[in-house]
């Protein structure tokens, strides 16, 4: 029974460093861009010059579409 007082703290710490590093993760947007690593093997890298300017700027209308959605 006495174990009891040792685990009890000990999961209570643990919890609250999980949740004190998911807060961190979803601060610094550890959670923005889910599907690049996914789409990452499926497009070549040697895109032209124009056609990387292009996909920039889609890539700056679509933040700044989601970011007035949010508002």
């Amino acid at each position: 029974m006495s174990i009891i007082y040792v685990l009890i703290p000990i999961a209570i710490i643990i919890v609250a460093v999980a949740v004190v590093i998911f807060f961190w993760a979803v601060r610094s947007n550890q959670f923005e861009d889910l599907d690049r690593q996914g789409y990452s093997i499926l497009f070549d890298d040697d895109l032209s010059p124009e056609e990387k300017a292009l996909a920039e700027e889609r890539k700056r209308v679509q933040q700044q579409k989601e970011h007035h959605d949010g508002d």
